[in-house]
């Protein structure tokens, strides 16, 4: 049943399911991750509120995308997510139904918009564990909707945005991501369990490598195991290589301004369900001049036809 706290999380008060018929002929659809890099509107702590060359940046990133679909991390709150919707909307991308996930973090947030309704919404706001005897929160939360895309066809999406690499004084922060990725992975496994052929979306900013605890524990091992689509800029080399091996593309998305490197902490990872409607040449990075204007992060889109296989 719907309470109203995930009604007014979701933006769906007036209209949960109602389908725009526009939309049911669509054969394929978009979906994106961008960290927006404290896109917020007031100080908090050591953040600064966003400037407006720095939004109006981010809005022509998105813009150049055309998601029907997108997770943001580093939102601020509702109203700030409102307002970008607001803006997106006067430039031609509209985004009726929405998701705002208030975590334990109560600057920055996890937030999804969507030219297609939720069918079920379900936020995760108050994950918690136990690491060396102390209990701590899932920071940002995860966002959990299940979009709507046409009548035949329905996905859900896990948004979500694990500890940072930096340094906090409660615990080490390699811990901590790697708790909450086990968090991550035990929902994503009760959603396999009950339906092995899920359409299963997870994504957002995972803030670590492929080959790390985080990333191996999320994407799990055996029949349930999720596909890493590994988008790369259009302009880099082919995908494999003659051992079929992962190719040298540009697949970075994220500049560390502390130790000067750029590696790739954004994800769009796929059940096999979901994988068998994937549309592997148009999935990429989005690389355009001025990227850093916007975000200390560049966003990922993966497209999908909008019918099961």
């Amino acid at each position: 049943m719907w309470n109203l706290r995930a009604l007014l999380l979701c933006g769906v008060l007036g209209g949960l399911s109602a389908l725009d018929p526009g939309l049911r002929a669509s054969d394929t659809f978009s979906v994106a991750t961008y960290n927006l890099e404290n896109y917020i509107d007031e100080t908090a702590g050591s953040r600064r509120p966003k400037s407006a060359a720095a939004k109006e940046k981010i809005r022509e990133m998105i813009r150049a995308m055309k998601p029907d679909v997108l997770a943001v991390e580093e939102i601020g709150g509702t109203n700030t997510l409102l307002a970008l919707r607001a803006s997106l909307n006067a430039d031609g991308l509209n985004y009726p139904h929405w998701s705002h996930v208030a975590g334990f973090d109560t600057n920055i947030h996890v937030a999804v918009l969507s030219r297609f309704p939720f069918s079920v919404c379900r936020p995760h706001t108050n994950e918690s564990f136990l690491l060396n005897g102390r209990r701590f929160h899932v920071g940002r939360g995860f966002a959990e909707v299940d979009v709507q895309v046409n009548e035949h066809y329905t996905f859900t999406l896990i948004a979500a945005h694990l500890k940072s690499r930096r340094e906090v004084p409660q615990a080490d922060e390699a811990e901590l991501r790697e708790q909450e990725a086990v968090i991550l992975r035990g929902i994503i496994d009760s959603r396999l369990r009950s339906d092995p052929e899920l359409n299963l979306l997870v994504l957002g900013d995972f803030n670590d490598l492929k080959d790390s605890r985080p990333i191996r524990t999320i994407i799990g091992r055996g029949k349930n195991a999720l596909i890493d689509t590994r988008p790369a800029e259009s302009n880099g080399e082919g995908p494999t290589d003659s051992r079929g091996a992962a190719g040298r593309n540009v697949t970075w998305t994220y500049y560390f301004h502390k130790d000067d490197t750029y590696s790739r902490v954004d994800y769009l990872l796929l059940s096999r369900g979901m994988a068998r409607e994937w549309q592997t040449n148009a999935t990429y990075v989005l690389a355009l001049p001025g990227w850093g204007i916007a975000s200390d992060h560049r966003p990922v889109i993966a497209s999908f036809l909008a019918q099961d296989k």
